[in-house]
C-alpha cells in the first residue's frame, strides 16, 4: 500500500479570505477524523495573509479519493472555490 502525500498551497483571493479563515477549523477537524488521514495541516502565511500552506497525507490512494469528494460538496469546497490551487501529489511507501 502507498500513502499518498498531497503538499502546496492555495492563494486566496482578498473578498473571499474571512470567509476561508472563519471555516478553516471545521475543514481541518473533519478531515483529520477521515478514515485513513494520517496529517492534515493548513497554515496561513505570516507574511502573506492570503496563502496558506497544505500538507495532506493519507494511507493510500482511495482514502485520498474518499477525501476529495467529501471537500468537493463540503462548506469548504464552496467557500474555498475561487481560491488558486498549487499543488503536488505524489505517492510513498
Amino acid at each position: 500500500m502507498r500513502k499518498v502525500i498531497l503538499a502546496g498551497r492555495i492563494i486566496v483571493p482578498d473578498g473571499d479570505l474571512k470567509g476561508v479563515i472563519d471555516a478553516l477549523p471545521a475543514h481541518i477537524d473533519l478531515s483529520r477524523q477521515e478514515k485513513g488521514c494520517l496529517k492534515f495541516e493548513v497554515i496561513q502565511s505570516a507574511e502573506h495573509k492570503n496563502i496558506f500552506d497544505v500538507y495532506e497525507e493519507f494511507v493510500d490512494k482511495a482514502a485520498f479519493q474518499c477525501h476529495q469528494e467529501r471537500v468537493r460538496d463540503s462548506a469548504w469546497g464552496r467557500i474555498s472555490v475561487n481560491a488558486e490551487r498549487h499543488y503536488e501529489i505524489r505517492e510513498r511507501p
